[in-house]
This record gives structure tokens, sequence and C-alpha cells, in this order.
């Protein structure tokens, strides 16, 4: 995989641009349910602590606070300047960590720790490290864990940052979107590129070992010229990695992208044009297209992973720690076990009372079946490392692979016309220009999508 130049096939991208999920996990979100509550989710945490392999830990607090409504969001935020709602968050936080941490064996570390948001830089420096110590006094951490954050360059300062290379984060992740100012006026989100260049300047000062930069395109009034612009400047910051997401325009799911008319919507070849344009930069500029919107380094260890057959799946995006429980701590947050996906409450009021009565703030989620847990292995391993090997699957799940996914190899039959799949007796090997439409290889595997309902869940298109 080392040499994975991708060539944009517009006429290709318009053929197989549909709804598809985007894997984060399988079974995918719209099929979590309200069957799953505390009592569920102990006794799995308990098989966990006996029985799986890699009994290291991966931490995720959702930090749900903003200072302003960007329009184009699609995470659950709200906008808050009081300072006491925050606080008060945090020692909820602490009490669910507490509710928590007394069932899984202490003896566990953790690898891998992310804040996401909402706005974790929101909080004030001081909160930063009061949340901080919270954690670190409850949790053990390996010397090389990973500790990331997402931070939002407008209306952070030093101390921001300096608290945050405090509690051990070493990695951070950060939205630009577009530096083209009526972009930003339109979708309510004024960032100046000498904010972001400051940003990304503190971070190395502060010896944070990956910087991550966020851009998005199909966004309103975005033009190829402009858009070029903007790419220019972000590669000469020199990022360790970067993601470019298609925005997803649902507002019929979320109220809050009405403000955004479909008129301003780039129409869909020239949507098409930014992403080519994404892809062919980047590529010019030396990063390695890893996969599902995401371009790193040739030397960063996901392109690393990538390249040795290790890369990983989860909530966060792309990871090098697979096979490891992830606890997820905050509202709408949504946790990970060996064969359970747990989602918490979605309201303050919820969150709170059910910690109140010692409760676990679950609100639904999804046991996974041995089908399930199958199919969600080669899903993670084709959209991960584009390369599976049948056997492999055969000697761990104990099944003829040909049989038992006859349908999706027949149904792949038309993706290897199109050049995006070889298949052969022992392997299923993505190319590179089917890396570009990976989630569309990976509906072929989905046998919720087979399922014939009267609501089917509503997703993002794939290209």
């Amino acid at each position: 995989m080392e040499n994975n130049r991708i060539t944009v096939d517009i006429e290709l991208l318009k053929k197989y641009d549909k709804p598809g999920p985007r894997y984060t996990s399988y079974p995918t979100a719209p099929y979590f349910h309200e069957g799953v509550d505390t009592e569920v989710v102990i006794s799995h945490i308990s098989e966990d602590n006996k029985h799986i392999e890699n009994s290291d830990l991966s931490l995720y607090f959702h930090l749900p606070f903003c200072d302003t409504l960007c329009y184009f969001c699609g995470c659950n935020m709200m906008v808050t300047r009081n300072q006491d709602k925050i606080e008060q968050y945090i020692d909820y936080i602490e009490k669910e960590i507490i509710l928590l941490k007394r069932h899984i064996d202490p003896d566990r570390k953790v690898i891998q720790l992310h804040w996401g948001g909402g706005t974790p830089t929101h909080l004030s420096p001081d909160q930063i490290r009061r949340l901080g110590t919270i954690i670190h006094n409850n949790f053990d951490f390996r010397e090389n864990a990973e500790v990331g954050v997402e931070i939002d360059p407008r209306e952070l300062t030093f101390d921001h940052m300096k608290a945050l290379s405090e509690m051990g984060f070493n990695r951070c992740s950060m939205g630009v979107q577009d530096f083209d100012p009526k972009v930003q006026k339109t979708v309510n989100r004024i960032q100046p590129e000498d904010i972001t260049r400051q940003t990304v300047d503190w971070s190395r000062e502060l010896g944070f070992k990956s910087i991550n930069l966020d851009l998005m395109y199909g966004l309103p009034f975005q033009k190829t010229s402009s858009f070029s612009e903007t790419i220019d400047k972000i590669v000469s910051m020199n990022p360790d990695r970067l993601a470019v997401f298609n925005y997803a325009h649902l507002p019929s799911m979320i109220k809050h992208q009405k403000l955004i008319k479909e008129e301003w919507i780039p129409p869909r070849e020239e949507k098409l044009q930014l992403l080519k344009l994404s892809i062919d930069k980047l590529a010019d500029a030396g990063y390695t297209y890893i996969g599902m919107d995401h371009f790193a380094k040739p030397d960063d260890e996901l392109t690393v992973a990538m390249n040795n057959g290790t890369l990983y799946r989860n909530f966060q995006g792309y990871s090098t720690h697979a096979g490891i429980n992830m606890f997820a701590f905050g509202i709408t947050s949504i946790g990970m076990l060996s064969d359970l996906y747990v989602q918490n409450v979605k309201s303050l009021k919820e969150y709170y009372d059910k910690i109140d009565k010692d409760q676990l703030p679950v609100f639904r989620g999804v046991a996974l079946n041995e089908d399930d847990i199958l199919r969600r292995e080669v899903i993670t391993e084709l959209m991960c490392n584009f390369r599976l090997r049948k056997e492999n699957i055969e000697k761990k799940y104990k099944i003829n692979f040909d049989t038992y996914f006859d349908t999706a190899l027949k149904d792949l039959l038309h993706l290897e016309e199109d050049g995006l799949v070889h298949l052969n007796k022992e392997e299923i090997i993505i190319t590179n220009e089917g890396r570009l439409l990976i989630r569309n290889v990976a509906m072929k595997f989905d046998a919720y999508l087979r399922k014939k309902e009267k609501n089917k869940p509503k997703f993002s298109r794939t290209v």
C-alpha cells in the first residue's frame, strides 16, 4: 500500500454516490435500542474484565458546550457561556466515573484518552486542569498513552494549551473547514488564518506529537479556486494529519441546518470537483490517503498501521489500538465493549437524574450476536486495511467464507467490473480507487441494509 496515489474518476463517484453508513460501529447507531440498561452494561463489563484479550482501556469524554453555533455542525452540542453550568457538568462527570469505575478491574490501564464535543476548549484552563486531574486520579495511564483533544482556535489562549499539556495531552485536532470569508460568514464560523496558524505553533511549542486539521467540502458558496487557496494555506502549516469531510446537509434531522439554504450549496458536480481537488493537492503535498476522509504523513502512526495491516476504526475515527474496551462519559457519548455498544442519555436533566439515583446514565445500545461480530470484523478489515484474507476469517469463525457471504460476493462483482475491488479465491483486495468508495464496499456485507423496513435510517451520502 506504499504507493497509493488515487486517480479520481468523477463519473465513477457519481455512480456510487448514495446514502450509506460511516461504519464507526457495526451494527450502526440507528439500530441501537432502549433494551440496554445499567444491569446489561455491568454484566458485559464483568465478562470483559475476565476474558478480553487486550485489557487496556480507551476513555472518551463528551464535553458538549460551545461558545457559538456553527450552522453546519452535526455534533451533539449546546451553546452556553454559563461557567457554573460547566462546573456542574464536571461534577457529574466525576460522579459517573466513580459509578462506572467500581465495575472495572483496577489493574486495567488507559492506553487512549480523547476529549470531544462540542468544544472541549470552551472549558477554562482551570476547568481543563480540574477535569484532567479527576481523570488521572481515577485511572492509571500507560506511559505511551495517546491523549487527544479537539480544540477551537477561535476562543483559545496559550494558557488553554498549556493546561492541556500539563494534563498529558499529546495530540490535538482543530476544525478549519474553509478560510474563505464568505463561506465562514454563511456558516457562522469566523476563523481567520492567523489564529489557526498561531494554534498550530502553540501546539508544536508545547510538544504535541500529532496535529490534525479538519476541512469540509460541500459548504455554502465554496468554489474550487478559493478552496484550493485554503488547502495551500493548510499545507503550509504542515499538519501531521488532515481530515476532509463531506458536509452532510440533513435539515430534517439537524434543525439548525435550516439556516443554510439549499441553493447556497454547491451543485453535485462542483462538490465532487472539490473532493478531487483535495485528494490531488494533498497527494502532491506528500500526504497518504488513509481512507474515509483521512490523510496522514507517510511516517505517521496511522500510515504505518495501515501499511502493517493493524489499523482500526472506532467512534473517534481511525486508531492504532484494536480490540480494547472504550468507556464513554458525558451526555450522548457512545462506548464500546467486546460485544456491546452503549450510548448515554441525551439531555443534562436525564443525565443528572440518573446519576443522582446511582444509575449509569444509559439511554440505549445494542448487544452483538455472532453474525454481528463476524460482519463487524469483515467490515473493519476492509475499511482499515483494504485487504481481507478469507482464510483468517474462516479459521476464526469456523465458516466457509464464500458460502456464508455468497450474496455479498455476487454484489461485489459489479464493483470489480468498475475497478473498485479485486476478487480471488484467497482474498478481497480494495484498489486505490476503491478506497475512495470503501463505504459502498462495506455496505455489501451489512445484513441490516438488506432488511425490509418501513422507516429506513437516513445516512449521509458516501461521497
